[in-house]
């Protein structure tokens, strides 16, 4: 077979490797010229604020707008050219959305009009002019300055189309970003959300703190997940990717903050899907003196405060789901939500591990032989009930066996004060009242180390200076964590987290 690289190219590679040679060949000639990529532009205003701020039409008519000129600097990139002989109209986008410039040969002097016309698409340029309104009423600048900022090298992709295979749209995010309007708007809206989570998460009476806890650790834990393994050249030691701050963060209230936060960046060795990526952004937090109550108000009051504040409205269209996030949010036990799925179990089969072993190969689903009663109960769970989860519902009291973090419940023994919020079948949230007996979670951390013994890569490590700081003294306190990425999609509407990922993981090119 030949090799890829003595292939003769296919006739749209070999169009574009001539259109790069062509600009190539411009560049040379600005560089033999001396102006090559200037550094002395300065920009007062943007496109996006321009529009804003003359949008009313009827107040700013294009007698208005003269009557009163208004002189402005923009910059930005070349997005369309149009016209003929003597005058042209140009798109130029920057940072903030697009505005039109009016070229006129009369204005600029004949030998910068011709040297303009050589631009290309993509080229980047800065503009002077007075603010003008056309004849259909679009909102210009006349420019009367123009000059060539960075020459692009590489053909844009055509404008009628941008770039239609998706895995090139998130590879090239850099292109996707300057061609689709949409990924714009949902990686402005991603910055509004996390930015408003802060305010509103910092606001009184909530009063967090945001801090910052370490993302390389000697021992990986506060949840169960396979970490990523990295390694300390000076001290010769293996560390881990943080997979969650957790620990650290109850490190804090244990010193005394009673509250904090921390949006974060976790890295998990799993999967790559629609819902996952190694590394994700997570906001975790702690309270003092609140329980798995107050942590569900807090996560439903944030939703909807985003919903209304951000994106402006409580109605969202989610993978082909409407999903309403103004009514209050249910509340279901996991065992109920379980027995009420699945008529063939028994509320009396529940605690036995047999016969829940039993109802799980009825239903097709694996069972490990470690795995206790507890760890079927979430299996059959996934399996049967999560993706029915359409509407915001918090699945609570879960088994001590699937969270060693969380509190047991003082009248449900096996049990534990903790929740997860599902939306249209995806994990948003997890969140409990936080195990604070130093014994009991020593003992949970031993039983994970024995369930990694016998083969789970996902099980915890025995974290010796946390249980240490248990001993001190951890205050009662509910905990949370919100997948950011997952969140953001939602209030997108996108369906895959590489669409509000800017560079999701790929793998490399050949």
């Amino acid at each position: 077979m030949t090799d890829n690289a003595t292939q003769t190219p296919t006739a749209p590679v070999a169009d574009e490797n001539k259109l790069i040679a062509e600009r190539r060949e411009k560049l040379k000639a600005l560089r033999q010229s001396g102006i090559a990529y200037p550094n002395d532009f300065r920009v007062d205003s943007f496109a996006g604020d321009l529009q804003k701020e003359f949008e009313d039409a009827e107040t700013f008519t294009a007698e208005a707008i003269e009557a009163t000129p208004r002189r402005v600097a923009v910059a930005g990139r070349i997005i369309l050219m149009r016209g003929q002989g003597k005058v042209s109209f140009v798109q130029m986008q920057d940072g903030t959305g697009r505005i039109q410039l009016f070229v006129h040969q009369g204005t600029l002097g004949e030998e910068t009009y011709n040297t303009f016309k050589r631009w290309d698409l993509g080229d980047i340029i800065g503009a002077t002019g007075v603010l003008m309104r056309t004849k259909t009423g679009e909102l210009s600048i006349k420019v009367d300055s123009l000059r060539l900022l960075t020459k692009s090298l590489r053909p844009l992709p055509d404008k009628h189309h941008g770039l239609a295979d998706v895995e090139q749209r998130y590879r090239q995010r850099y292109v996707d970003l300057i061609v689709t309007e949409e990924a714009r708007r949902t990686f402005a809206l991603r910055s509004q959300i996390i930015g408003h989570t802060r305010r509103w998460l910092e606001e009184s009476p909530r009063r967090f703190m945001e801090v910052e806890t370490p993302m390389m650790h000697v021992i990986p834990g506060g949840a169960t997940a396979r970490p990523f393994v990295t390694h300390h050249n000076a001290l010769d030691m293996a560390l881990y990717l943080r997979v969650a701050p957790e620990l650290y963060l109850k490190r804090l209230v244990v010193g005394g903050f009673d509250r904090v936060y921390e949006i974060n960046r976790n890295f998990r060795n799993e999967g790559v899907s629609t819902r996952h990526n190694p590394e994700f952004t997570m906001l975790e937090l702690y309270q003092a003196y609140a329980t798995y109550h107050d942590i569900m108000d807090i996560t439903e009051g944030l939703i909807r405060a985003l919903a209304q504040d951000v994106v402006r409205k409580t109605t969202l269209e989610w993978d082909g789901a409407s999903i309403d996030v103004a009514p209050a949010f249910r509340r279901w036990r996991m065992e109920d939500a379980v027995l009420e799925l699945n008529p063939g179990i028994q509320a009396s089969d529940l605690r036995d591990r047999e016969k829940m072993a039993a109802h799980a190969k009825r239903l097709g689903i694996h069972v490990k032989p470690g795995f206790g009663w507890g760890k079927i109960l979430l299996e059959i769970f996934e399996a049967t009930v999560e993706h029915t989860l359409v509407q915001p519902t918090f699945i609570t009291d879960h088994p001590v066996e699937v969270s060693p973090l969380a509190r047991e419940s003082d009248t449900n023994k096996g049990i534990t004060d903790r929740f997860e919020l599902f939306i249209n079948g995806k994990e948003i949230a997890n969140g409990f009242s936080e195990l604070n007996d130093s014994e009991d979670q020593a003992a949970r951390f031993q039983a994970q180390v024995d369930a990694k013994d016998a083969g789970d890569d996902e099980a915890m490590h025995f974290d010796a200076d946390y249980i240490r700081a248990l001993e001190v003294g951890l205050p009662p306190t509910g905990g949370l964590g919100i997948g950011m990425d997952r969140l953001v999609m939602l209030l997108t509407g996108a369906s895959s987290i590489r669409d509000v990922l800017l560079f999701p993981y790929m793998r490399p090119e050949a």
